[in-house]
């Protein structure tokens, strides 16, 4: 999810297209979110990690 929240970033960057830049935004913040609840041994979902 981080990694397409990145991708996302770029081309709303590149091409200049704001919703892009908006999605990529959310993507990572609820990507880093997910992966700092996985590091910490908390079950995110059905899922013991997340990654």
């Amino acid at each position: 999810m981080i990694i397409l929240g990145v991708i996302l970033l770029i081309l709303g960057a590149v091409f200049n297209i704001a919703i892009l830049w908006t999605i990529g935004i959310i993507l990572v913040i609820i990507g880093a979110v997910l992966w700092i609840l996985g590091t910490m041994g908390r079950a995110v979902g059905p899922r013991r990690h997340y990654w």
